[in-house]
């Protein structure tokens, strides 16, 4: 599988570190449940679903990735930034 970074183009996915679903958001209140279902708690989705990846062995950003968890297609890649709120 390769993802095209926005600055260094297409690469093979050894590059990356996957750091999972990029959904979650954590919670703004110290409950301890809430927090133990935001860390061990996750969907597993068939289909697109938006993940993090990091560009270890390039420019070192963090990406969000449009993928297929069927058919592994990627759809779109941008920097997490860009999303970020």
């Amino acid at each position: 599988m390769r993802i095209h970074c926005p600055y260094c183009g297409s690469r093979d996915i050894g590059e990356f570190i996957y750091r999972g679903d990029a959904a979650p958001t954590r919670p703004a209140t110290p409950d301890a449940g809430a927090f133990v279902d935001y860390v061990y708690l996750r969907e597993n989705i068939a289909g697109p679903i938006d993940e993090h990846w990091y560009h270890l062995h390039g420019c070192r950003q963090w990406l969000t990735v449009r993928r297929d968890t069927v058919s592994h297609e990627i759809m779109s890649v941008t920097l997490a930034t860009e999303g970020a709120r």
